[in-house]
């Protein structure tokens, strides 16, 4: 007796994601059609609904991929810099020069692919303010810390900081989609910082 087995995908998994990560990221949630995406990913809606589920699903899984490759930068420099203040700079020149990288399409996913969105696709919208929402308190947990080691004054407001830099990223992503420049957005995250607050004189 034999065991039947499914027969194999004809397309690459990884190549297609990668095609519907482009193309949410460039169209938006809303914007981009089945068809658009079969189109792009060479495949049937048969075979992307048995790979990926339905569009919500899809597009779950190009958000997820995109904070793994593309937005991991912001995270790895607030991680990786050796104080809160050289994470931060470190974080905002990085998305000066992911936002404009002629190689994919401009700005940031997370924070473009749901402007525009109905009262069917309010999840999508809310699921991705979810996500916006986590890095502001991400933000905020690092700059408590950087409080609690003297490197902010101890009146510092943690929360409404977290906001700027937030305001500021979101800013950059906006303007990068309007056209700017990698020099301006540069210039942009060294006007950002010059707000650090600086810890009194001992």
């Amino acid at each position: 007796m034999t065991t039947k087995r499914g027969r194999p995908r004809s397309f690459d998994r990884d190549a297609a994601l990668a095609q519907a990560t482009l193309l949410f990221w460039r169209h938006g949630y809303e914007g981009t059609s089945i068809s658009d995406l079969t189109a792009a990913m060479g495949i049937s809606p048969p075979s992307l609904y048995a790979a990926f589920g339905d569009k919500r699903t899809l597009f779950t899984e190009v958000v997820d991929r995109y904070g793994d490759t593309f937005g991991a930068f912001m995270n790895k420099a607030l991680d990786e810099a050796e104080d809160a203040r050289a994470g931060f700079a470190r974080m905002l020149r990085e998305a000066a020069v992911s936002y404009t990288d002629p190689q994919h399409p401009a700005g940031c996913l997370v924070i473009s692919a749901a402007t525009n969105y109905s009262t069917q696709t309010a999840d999508i919208e809310q699921s991705l303010r979810g996500r916006r929402v986590a890095n502001v308190k991400s933000f905020q947990q690092r700059l408590e810390e950087a409080r609690a080691d003297g490197a902010l004054p101890r009146e510092t407001d943690t929360r409404a900081l977290a906001v700027f830099f937030a305001v500021v990223v979101q800013g950059m992503s906006q303007q990068a989609r309007d056209g700017a420049s990698t020099e301006e957005l540069l210039s942009v995250a060294e006007y950002a910082m010059a707000a650090w607050p600086q810890p009194a004189a001992s």
